[in-house]
């Protein structure tokens, strides 16, 4: 720790700032105390607030966990980044998927790589499925790591202007209730089955694993779609691995009163949605903390790491945390600096126990 007792730290919009170390022990105690009451799970012990403590006030610029606490690092596109431009965090490279796939393995040393529509949601993908399966396919032959698909569900697109149903926000405010869940019902159903539409043509091509992204974005009618598709890829594709990952800490009762095998989805914490993505089949669950911009980093992660440790002692499927851009205690940037996403991921597997990231 710095002589004059001040730690060196970020805010949760990226800010650089210098806290007091009690200040940080207090923002780690208030964050873990906030979601423990929350979710109705136990705080993080002393020894552990201490860890973490350690972690954030490390004066070393990047941070990492102890030899043998590695884990497996999963994606959801950073092979995007090579291509993309630079106002949303990629470098602009004139590369093709492919090529920015088979750069990411093999120059970057990836665990995993993986492909997308650029748009990353299911809707645009079932059009084009034969030309996304016949990349998929050509490319999978040229990869050595695991190489998924991904997607997000993302019910919203089923709703006007961009699909057929009414939607919900336009008839909530009109007190119209009953309405907006039906419409929330029916865009659920044909969201399932693309799901499973576009997930069983990938496996006819060899699917090294589907990567349903930010399950439960547009409320619980969103979680609902993806775990019965879920639950259908384990009948029909048992073989192939499906992450389920979830969209924030609280499952939004945008319909409300909406179950799966006979558990109500809305209000469900991260350790509660876990267990029911392992009851659907998935292979593994991708927990999503969201990062509040005016907290401390270190509130941040507590409060992330609290949530997570118990995720991850609800089952028997790894958890693998969601850690970028405004989740996870990762500050809301387009390129998150280096400092603080090293520390919030020591924190989630040191402490967390985190099976992978």
């Amino acid at each position: 720790m710095p002589m004059n007792n001040k730690i060196l730290t970020r805010m949760g919009d990226g800010e650089l700032v210098s806290m007091a170390a009690e200040e940080v022990k207090e923002d780690i105690s208030a964050a873990t105390r906030e979601a423990a009451q929350n979710a109705e799970i136990p705080e993080l012990t002393a020894d552990e607030r201490e860890t973490l403590f350690d972690i954030m006030a490390e004066p070393s610029r990047a941070v990492s966990v102890r030899p043998g606490q590695e884990v497996i690092v999963t994606d959801d596109g950073c092979s995007m980044s090579f291509y993309s431009g630079q106002d949303s965090g990629g470098v602009g490279v004139s590369l093709s998927r492919m090529q920015a796939i088979l750069t990411y393995e093999r120059a970057c040393a990836a665990d995993t790589t993986s492909m997308g529509h650029s748009d990353y949601s299911f809707k645009p993908v079932k059009p084009i499925i034969n030309s996304e399966m016949n990349e998929y396919y050509s490319t999978s032959m040229m990869t050595t790591a695991p190489f998924l698909y991904g997607a997000q569900p993302n019910m919203g697109l089923y709703f006007q202007p961009d699909g057929p149903h009414r939607n919900p926000a336009d008839l909530l405010p009109l007190g119209k209730i009953k309405e907006a869940q039906d419409v929330q019902e029916a865009a659920a159903a044909q969201l399932r089955e693309d799901l499973v539409y576009v997930g069983k043509k990938l496996n006819s091509v060899g699917c090294e694993g589907l990567n349903l992204d930010t399950a439960g974005s547009a409320g619980d009618a969103d979680l609902l779609a993806a775990l019965e598709a879920v639950e259908e890829l384990r009948k029909t594709a048992p073989d192939m691995p499906i992450i389920l990952g979830g969209s924030g800490e609280f499952v939004l009762g945008m319909h409300g009163e909406i179950s799966f095998k006979g558990q109500q989805l809305a209000g469900m914490y991260p350790h509660e949605q876990a267990r029911i993505a392992e009851a659907a089949g998935a292979s593994i669950y991708g927990v999503a903390i969201g990062t509040s911009t005016n907290e401390s980093l270190a509130w941040n992660v507590a409060r992330a790491i609290t949530f997570v440790k118990e995720a991850v002692a609800a089952v028997d499927i790894p958890v693998h945390v969601n850690v970028g851009m405004g989740v996870g205690g990762v500050p809301m940037m387009e390129a998150p600096p280096i400092d603080s996403v090293t520390r919030a991921s020591k924190s989630l597997v040191q402490i967390g126990k985190a099976d992978g990231l």
